[in-house]
């Protein structure tokens, strides 16, 4: 972009930590505004705190970034503190530059700010609610969305932050020692060559194969119904017989269905080669292209044959979704309640106020699951929040042969069974709402046999004894994972669906 690398981020995020890395990895010059402010005075932030006033002291902050800022090499990283973006000119000069917010969890960044010296960490109340208030104000300046955490592998991502700004907005997703970069924007759309190999659907040829006319191109069929060993064989098989090397990229092009099978395909082509996963769908932009899960259904049940395999990137383009039907789009909105039920907070605030696909909701939900997988890769634990809503919606899928219902349709008839199951009669209410507006069903249909359903949802892959675990919500934001729910009690929250 040409301006600095600015970091941002509350109390104990590790601002000056990541900036020191970042400036020893890009070999540019450090500037931390704290330490600038106190050799300019001689005296320390505490001392200026306590002897002018905090007004006094944001002045004095204020004017000393601007006068940085100004001066700054491209790509010098600078760290402000806290709460510099609580001056509106600070806010409006950092438009030139590459913003990077460094996320932290509130009760970590109590933990770590408490021991230290800072003014406005001496009262826990009065920290939670500053550190609440600032938080909407650095997710509108960010260019670059920095995982808790993200301080410890700067040294291996610095050059990517550099890509970023102007419109391309980037996140990282984490999985064990895997970091790969997860774009937004319209600038977005992979660096490719020759050895690439685009593994598309037919639907999402027709509207966006002009991109990708220069490059090698197997097609598979549209639809949840072809998302089977025998598409994914025959893939393999075209891939030999074009000469595909491990020197060659996937790239796996549309929603989840495609996006699921080139992944898989991916992770087993010559034991594994890179997939790099542009969604085009709603479902796929904000869920399934994040997280590195890929495989195929069987007739008994749905994702029984797959692997963990983390994409080499993504890039989200978000005018891709103008192309889909409404029936899609309203389909994948079904996912949206969902990350909203998970994250609570303005998420859910955004999404009970109408919001859809806007981009900024999409990078939010995008942010949950990518925070989610970080914390667990494989299933052991948190991840398993992503599946509210999944056991009955795959259930009711399964049953269906996969074709009365798109993915998302199920999934929204999943999360009315799963709130009646959490003895949330009122959420429940709102979400039926919300998904009937978007002409999604909220009734199932009668001939679907209940007893099938709640047959189907033991075969969960998800449950390894003898129950499955379910992921019932006490609130928005507030979920538990591995319940044990009786097929009487699951069997009435199906049956109230018909």
């Amino acid at each position: 972009m040409g301006g600095a690398l600015v970091f941002v981020g509350f109390m104990g995020a590790g601002k000056s930590t990541a900036a020191r890395s970042a400036s020893d990895a890009l070999g540019k010059p450090l500037v931390d505004i704290d330490a600038e402010i106190e050799l300019r005075t001689g005296r320390t932030i505490p001392e200026i705190f306590e002897a002018d006033g905090e007004a006094a002291f944001r002045e004095l902050e204020e004017r000393t970034i601007l006068e940085v800022l100004d001066g700054a090499e491209p790509g010098m990283p600078v760290a402000l503190g806290g709460g510099a973006l609580g001056s509106a000119r600070v806010r409006e000069a950092l438009k030139a530059h590459t913003v990077c917010w460094l996320e932290i969890d509130e009760a970590t960044a109590w933990r770590r700010a408490k021991r230290s010296d800072r003014p406005l960490a001496r009262d826990k109340d009065a920290f939670t609610r500053l550190y609440f208030e600032r938080q909407a104000t650095y997710e509108a300046a960010a260019d670059v969305f920095l995982p808790q955490g993200g301080r410890s592998f700067m040294t291996r991502i610095a050059a990517r932050l550099l890509e970023a700004g102007a419109g391309r907005r980037l996140a990282f997703g984490r999985a064990g020692e895997a970091v790969y970069p997860v774009w937004f924007g319209e600038r977005v759309w992979p660096v490719t060559d020759d050895r690439d190999v685009v593994i598309t659907d037919r639907n999402v040829a027709e509207h966006h194969g002009a991109r990708w006319e220069k490059l090698r191109q197997l097609q598979m069929e549209p639809g949840e119904a072809h998302k089977t060993l025998a598409t994914a064989e025959r893939l393999w098989t075209e891939l030999a017989e074009m000469g595909a090397t491990r020197g060659s990229r996937i790239i796996a092009v549309g929603g989840g269905v495609a996006g699921d099978v080139a992944g898989f395909v991916a992770a087993t082509y010559q034991r594994g080669i890179p997939v790099v996963q542009v969604p085009t769908t709603l479902v796929s932009q904000i869920d399934s292209a994040l997280g590195g899960k890929t495989g195929v259904d069987l007739p008994a049940a749905k994702n029984y044959v797959g692997a963990y395999h983390q994409p080499e990137g993504v890039h989200v383009l978000p005018s891709m979704l103008k192309t889909l039907p409404a029936a899609e789009r309203a389909a994948g909105y079904a996912e949206v309640v969902k990350t909203g039920l998970i994250a609570g907070g303005t998420l859910w605030d955004q999404i009970k106020r109408g919001a859809v696909d806007e981009p900024d909701v999409v990078l939010g939900c995008a942010r949950v699951k990518l925070d989610v997988v970080a914390r667990d890769e494989k299933d052991g634990g948190p991840r398993q929040m992503l599946n509210l809503g999944h056991t009955v919606g795959h259930a009711i899928e399964t049953v269906t042969h996969y074709s009365r219902y798109r993915h998302g349709e199920a999934v929204g008839l999943g999360l009315l069974a799963i709130l009646r199951l959490s003895g949330q009669d009122a959420l429940r209410a709102e979400v039926r709402e919300l998904l009937a507006e978007m002409d999604l069903p909220v009734t199932m249909d009668p001939s679907i046999d209940v007893d099938a359903v709640v047959a189907a949802t033991r075969s969960d892959k998800k449950r390894i004894g003898a129950n499955v675990p379910y992921v019932v919500l006490d609130a928005p934001g507030q979920l538990r994972w591995g319940q044990e729910i009786g097929d009487a009690e699951v069997r009435a929250a199906v049956e109230e669906l018909r």
